[in-house]
């Protein structure tokens, strides 16, 4: 459905990955907006880890192509404006939702996905998982999962990305999620919005440290008043710098990380 928006998509996976863009979506409601440009649907199995400032691989993108993704949320009233602020411009992102907020804004979990973004997990409590011996790792991860899909109703909006809290794993964690089936996102650039700083300062720490790489992954938290207030004017900057947003989905064949953990129990 949501790829039906886009003229063209960039399969990740096959021997050569085709790199044409997709149409860009029109903003009927914005002429304005700064809109999603294309799609990309990966396949978790084939690539299994991104982020340049945590791993050697990142997501395929072209120059001043940004993915935009959001942690630890949906909590209310914030990550509602942002939701608002990325509809009203034809935006869409991913996010790594916490099984216990989950939880508590089920109805909030369930607007990400209507809204078409797409849906990860970020564990159940936000534990720092390298800290906890492998099973109470495994469990985190697990009850997490379980609560974004009880939110959400079912699997089929849940998409097998996974982001570590603290953006730290193990290698037999890693392990795990790849036994899972669940692809491991890391970030290319953040705007330390979880930091006592002005909604400007955000945008300002986005921006410089998005013009020295030129394209890649932000980390942002939708749970935050901060972020919620500059998102408006990170994507109208991001606009006016020439930056175009690219949206990411698993593969329609990729399995969610429900039914991977069915097939492994078999």
């Amino acid at each position: 459905m949501r790829s039906a928006i886009f003229a063209i998509v960039l399969l990740i996976g096959s021997a050569i990955p085709a790199t044409t863009p997709a149409a860009a979506q029109e903003c009927a409601i914005n002429p304005d907006a700064i809109g999603t440009s294309r799609v990309i649907e990966v396949n978790p199995l084939k690539l299994r880890r991104i982020g340049s400032l945590q791993y050697p691989t990142t997501l395929p993108l072209n120059d001043h192509e940004i993915v935009l993704t959001f942690d630890d949320g949906p909590i209310p009233p914030q990550s509602l404006d942002v939701l608002d602020t990325l509809a009203s411009e034809c935006v869409k992102a991913t996010f790594f939702i916490l099984g216990q907020t989950a939880e508590e804004s089920p109805d909030l979990v369930r607007r990400v996905a209507s809204d078409g973004h797409s849906v990860g997990t970020h564990t159940q409590t936000h534990a720092r998982l390298s800290d906890l011996s492998l099973s109470a790792a495994k469990k985190e991860i697990e009850m997490g999962i379980s609560s974004v899909v009880k939110a959400l109703a079912g699997t089929s909006d849940l998409a097998p990305f996974f982001r570590a809290p603290f953006l730290e794993t193990t290698a037999p964690l890693e392990g795990y999620l790849v036994s899972r089936g669940l692809m491991l996102w890391g970030i290319d650039f953040q705007a330390d919005d979880w930091l006592d700083i002005s909604p400007d300062e955000v945008i300002n720490r986005a921006m410089n440290r998005i013009e020295q790489r030129g394209k890649g992954v932000l980390l942002l938290h939708d749970m935050q008043a901060r972020t919620a207030e500059a998102l408006g004017k990170l994507l109208a900057e991001l606009k006016t710098r020439g930056y175009k947003i690219v949206h990411v989905v698993p593969q329609p064949t990729s399995p969610t990380p429900e039914r991977g953990a069915q097939a492994r129990r078999r």
